[in-house]
């Protein structure tokens, strides 16, 4: 019993000693930690913010298009992640701003929120994972009062997005094809799918399961509709199969 309640009083002297070391603005009472929409008339740092975003990535893209990384790319997720990259490199450069000018709170709080998200949210793929990541720091930015850094996220993010989806990345199974005629029919596809301009990043052939898988990139103007078109119109029917698509 007597070392129960030395316990309890050991517990309580180093909350107590805890307690006292918390930073002093964790005890304030909450007040704005941004400018509001008084922010967008601070050029300099807004033309300093957009430097730092395009910078990340800049250099970003410079890892994730390595030409190793290119060589040896040869699935879908391989293939795409130059642009997850690039992705999280802006994502890294937006949290950095936003603590260097605003405090190491905001830190803790974009910490919790990523937590949040890494243990509380599934999804399909990481180029999708940072979206979410990246639409949630913006509506942090507007929950912060700094709505000026919300809006040049949101613009700087908008035109990343039609950069990075300049040219669609689709990845097809062809199956129940005529094992012995799996040669002519990857010929037929990959003809009629380079005729719709679209480059080949990887072609595999498995005559066990009389399947052919075509990963390539196509113009964000063709959908998976005109290309299905294509290849069920252009391709002999004696070499045809069912086709499954993924797209990233």
């Amino acid at each position: 019993m007597r070392f129960f309640w030395f316990a309890v009083g050991l517990l309580l002297m180093t909350s107590s000693a805890w307690s006292q070391q918390i930073p002093d603005v964790f005890m304030q009472e909450p007040v704005s930690m941004g400018e509001g929409w008084a922010g967008f008339t601070d050029f300099s740092f807004l033309a300093n913010a957009l430097a730092t975003l395009v910078l990340a990535a800049v250099l970003g893209a410079l890892i994730a298009f390595h030409p190793k990384h290119i060589q040896t790319a040869d699935t879908l997720q391989e293939i795409e992640a130059p642009k997850v990259f690039i992705t999280y490199s802006v994502i890294g450069a937006l949290i950095g701003i936003m603590v260097v000018k605003y405090g190491l709170v905001v830190g803790f709080v974009l910490f919790g929120i990523g937590g949040l998200i890494r243990f509380r949210t599934v999804l399909y793929s990481p180029a999708l994972t940072g979206g979410v990541i990246f639409v949630t720091l913006i509506g942090l930015s507007c929950g912060l009062d700094l709505p000026h850094v919300a809006v040049l996220a949101t613009v700087f993010g908008y035109v990343l997005i039609f950069v990075l989806n300049h040219r669609i990345t689709y990845r097809i199974n062809i199956g129940a094809l005529p094992p012995e005629r799996i040669v002519e029919a990857a010929a037929a596809y990959r003809q009629v799918l380079e005729q719709q301009g679209c480059r080949i990043k990887s072609e595999k052939k498995n005559p066990a399961k009389a399947r052919i898988t075509f990963i390539f990139r196509a113009s964000g103007k063709d959908s998976v509709g005109d290309l299905e078109t294509a290849l069920e119109s252009q391709v002999d029917a004696s070499l045809k199969g069912y086709l499954d698509w993924e797209i990233e």
